[in-house]
């Protein structure tokens, strides 16, 4: 890899402001101080540093995000803030997007990544990967419902949903609840009680897969996955 793209690639700016760098000789490749911005590197194993500073290079960024209401799943938007414009730039130079997307209103997990290989595996429908949502619905939640989403609901375009686990943890005028659900239809948990004659007015994700949410992260606030968290969402053949 060019050493100019090495170099941007890691935030060091754009490959003009590199050749800067490298002019004002403050860049050193094994020790060697570096004159020619072209020179290539081996990621991997050659020693990089800017100032003295060791420049550890990463391909891909995994970040876990926990969003807020009022931010869109995209990574732009002329109308919205975006989940894009939550991040610092030490994280956007790697160019991340949303693995998926949670509704405008909707809170809580949402993974970020650049890692395309990834990003299929947990979206590519046959994987049925389960993702947990917390909801407050209007409306008394019972056994017919939870009846009702092991089998299957009709959404309103005729589509017939693939089973959901529905676990009432309080019921009432305004009922909480947990679902899981292996799909990710457009407003599909919404529109699953829709069918059953309910409504929700809050709706939060908890869990995708093995990757659960980090309660201690305010809404808005985003860290990078724990080399566990990684591995864990990386295991090909297990992502539940």
């Amino acid at each position: 890899m060019r050493l100019d793209k090495f170099l941007a690639h890691t935030g060091f700016g754009t490959r003009r402001e590199v050749k800067l760098l490298i002019k004002s000789k403050a860049i050193q490749v094994n020790e060697v101080t570096v004159k020619d911005s072209g020179v290539h590197v081996n990621e991997h194993s050659d020693r990089v540093s800017v100032y003295g500073e060791v420049i550890e290079y990463k391909q891909f960024i995994y970040l876990m995000l926990n969003k807020p209401a009022g931010v869109v799943s995209a990574t732009e938007d002329t109308r919205d803030k975006t989940v894009i414009d939550l991040l610092n730039d030490d994280v956007r130079h790697f160019e991340p997007y949303p693995v998926g997307r949670l509704d405008k209103d909707t809170v809580g997990l949402l993974l970020l990544t650049n890692d395309g290989a990834l990003t299929h595996r947990l979206l590519t429908p046959n994987k049925e990967v389960p993702k947990v949502y917390f909801a407050k619905v209007q409306g008394i939640v019972n056994e017919t419902d939870i009846e009702a989403f092991k089998n299957g609901v009709t959404l309103d375009d005729g589509y017939h949903t693939k089973p959901g686990i529905l676990q009432i943890l309080k019921s009432g005028s305004i009922s909480e609840i947990e679902l899981t659900i292996t799909e990710g239809k457009f407003h599909q948990v919404k529109r699953m009680f829709e069918a059953v004659g309910k409504k929700v007015v809050f709706l939060k994700r908890l869990s995708m897969g093995a990757l659960k949410l980090d309660e201690s992260l305010a809404e808005g606030v985003y860290r990078e996955l724990t080399e566990e968290e990684l591995e864990q969402i990386q295991q090909k053949n297990d992502l539940a």
